[in-house]
């Protein structure tokens, strides 16, 4: 599992797959969760603007990714 660190209280669900290279633009984030090809703590999510944080655990293509805030 990769551990992305961020800075903020959140990152949206299209934002995390950006960042941590998953995808290459926003348009195509949209696509495949609005497709129902990302889950979000074990369900299938179709809210590109999923608040995602410390704790939640996203799964796309094979891949979990969770988050961490960076003073911690």
């Amino acid at each position: 599992m990769k551990t992305i660190t961020i800075t903020t209280e959140f990152i949206k669900l299209q934002d995390l797959l950006k960042f941590a290279n998953l995808v290459e633009t926003g348009g195509e984030a949209k696509e495949l969760i609005q497709s129902g090809e990302v889950q979000v703590n074990g369900e299938t999510c179709t809210m590109r603007g999923k608040k995602i944080r410390p704790g939640d655990v996203v799964a796309f293509d094979g891949q979990k990714l969770t988050v961490s805030y960076a003073d911690r």
